[in-house]
Formats: C-alpha cells, sequence, structure tokens
C-alpha cells in the first residue's frame, strides 16, 4: 500500500496522467540500509522520490523502473552484489529480474516495480445518443473518456481515439485538428455518402484524410446507439496501433564507464559531460573514479 507523502504525490500524478511506477522493497538481507516496507515512486524521467536504497541500487531501480513502463508489466527486481555472491544465481521464475550489481556493498534486495500507466484518453465530440452510449461503453472498458459538444473537448498529442458523432455539428475542424494531432484513430459517426462528402471536404494532406474511419465501427449490423457504440470499441480495439493504455517512450541506456552497469541516460542519473558527450554513472563513486583517472582530459574540456 502506498502511504503518506508517496501516496499524495501518487495520487496527484494519476489526476495529472503523468505514468510512474511505484517501488516497494519487499526483501532486504544484510547488510543494507534498507527495509521490507520501503518505497518510492519512479517517474518517467526517471527521478525517484522515496527510499528503495542507495545510488547504486537506485540505478538499478530506475533502469528496471524504465522497462516496466514500456512494457506496462509488474516485475519482481533481485538486486544481488555481483556475480560471486550465492544469490546471484539466475532465476526463471516469470516476472522476476536478477540484476547483479557491482557496485553494491552487500546484501540483496528484492523490489517490487509496479507500472503505473494512465489509462487511454478517448476524445468523443457530440452530444448526440450515439456518443453517449459509446461514452458508456468506453468508460466501461476502462478508457479514460473525454465527451463535450464540438469546441468543448479538444484532441490532443498522445490521445488514443477521437470519435465525431455531432451529427453535422461542428465535424469538420474537429477531424482536422485530430489528424494534426497525431491522434492514431480517428472516426466519424455518419452515413457512406455523408461520410465520404465530409472527409472529401477536409482541407489536409490525402493520408490524413484517408485516415478517418467512416462510418465509424465495424460493420456488424449495428442499428440502435448501444449497439453502434459496441462496433466502434471493437473498431478502436482491433486497431493494432492503439494500446490499451497511454504508451510510454522507450528508454535510452549507457554503460558506466568505471564499473560497467547498465543505467538510464537521463538527466536524473548521475552523469559527467566530458569533451561535448555525457558519461553516465551508477554512483558518485565512479563518477569521481572516472574523473581522477581523466583529469588531464576533463582540464581540457
Amino acid at each position: 500500500m502506498i502511504k503518506g507523502d508517496i501516496a499524495k504525490h501518487a495520487e496527484q500524478l494519476l489526476m495529472a496522467r503523468e505514468p510512474f511506477v511505484h517501488a516497494t522493497v519487499v526483501r532486504a538481507s544484510r547488510p543494507t540500509s534498507v527495509r521490507p516496507g520501503d518505497s518510492a515512486i519512479v517517474r518517467a524521467d526517471g527521478s525517484i522520490e522515496g527510499f528503495v536504497g542507495g545510488a547504486c541500487a537506485q540505478e538499478s531501480v530506475r533502469l528496471y523502473a524504465a522497462r516496466a513502463l514500456e512494457t506496462d508489466e509488474a516485475l519482481l527486481l533481485r538486486l544481488v552484489p555481483g556475480d560471486d555472491d550465492p544469490d546471484a544465481e539466475g532465476d526463471d521464475r516469470p516476472g522476476v529480474v536478477v540484476a547483479r550489481n557491482p557496485c553494491l556493498s552487500g546484501g540483496s534486495l528484492e523490489i517490487f516495480l509496479d507500472p503505473q500507466l494512465p489509462a487511454a484518453r478517448l476524445v468523443i465530440v457530440g452530444d448526440t445518443p450515439i456518443a453517449h452510449a459509446l461514452d458508456d461503453v468506453a468508460r466501461a472498458a476502462g478508457y479514460d473518456v473525454a465527451r463535450g459538444g464540438p469546441g468543448e473537448v479538444e484532441p490532443a498529442i498522445g490521445d488514443t481515439a477521437v470519435v465525431v458523432a455531432s451529427h453535422g455539428n461542428g465535424e469538420e475542424l474537429a477531424l482536422v485538428r485530430a489528424l494534426e494531432a497525431g491522434v492514431p484513430y480517428v472516426a466519424l459517426v455518419a452515413s457512406p455518402k455523408r461520410g465520404a462528402d465530409v472527409r472529401a471536404s477536409l482541407h489536409v494532406d490525402d493520408a490524413l484524410r484517408d485516415a478517418i474511419h467512416t462510418p465509424a465501427g465495424l460493420d456488424i449490423g449495428a442499428r440502435r446507439p448501444p449497439e453502434v457504440a459496441i462496433a466502434i470499441l471493437a473498431e478502436l480495439v482491433g486497431q493494432r496501433t492503439v494500446p490499451p493504455r497511454a504508451a510510454v517512450p522507450a528508454s535510452t541506456t549507457a554503460i558506466d564507464p568505471v564499473c560497467g552497469m547498465e543505467v538510464v541516460a537521463a538527466d536524473a542519473t548521475i552523469h559527467l559531460d566530458v569533451a561535448g558527450r555525457r558519461l553516465y554513472f551508477c554512483c558518485d563513486g565512479c563518477r569521481a573514479t572516472y574523473a581522477d583517472q581523466h583529469a588531464g582530459e576533463l582540464r581540457a574540456g
């Protein structure tokens, strides 16, 4: 359970639709400074609030938290000091990852990483019976729905889908804004003839115009608004480019030039700028070692 200030921060991130990972220590063997139950929030930019271990442990948590966000799958991270540690044997259980951290001073850790991604956002433009029915069906399917009349809701970059069901009211502008925002699924509720006419009237590139789904939904013989809503949602789900939850860009990694540990190449990671390039480290100790070994190069830079 997320408690205290961590819980408040998690609630704020959820409200802001910002992805994060909740990291919780579930096992710690001595010597170590953490205890089972200690927790932290790891944001997509790599920043960490809370405590799940020292600098070296944090870098491993940062790396595997980024991977958990990319896959939207929880995992149990086992951190062990190195190849000679008896706990460093491989673990082939599903959902378990063993990371050999050369900088740990001793003691292994097990940390549960639980990704929290916002639900995919579906924008519904219109106040028609079909718009209301789609609102209900999509919420039941776990989508974050924003619905309103033309001009009341705006498509945005990162939205999963925009469905225009306003029956002629402000359709063109809503469709153009959704297409220009790069929304992967854009649909218009209309008859085949009217849908074709609206598509042809849009002042956008042909490739964007052709991306509009109209009539919206799979052709399953739907007639009543709830049936049409189900057909639309079925077509949306069937688009492989549309994720069920908001997507997180893949992280970039780097290798600590001192200890060889893999770390996330992010501003939150300990780093050093050398001769126009940035090096990343697992801890201040490795950065200090590199600085001592390359003092001349650093002075020249």
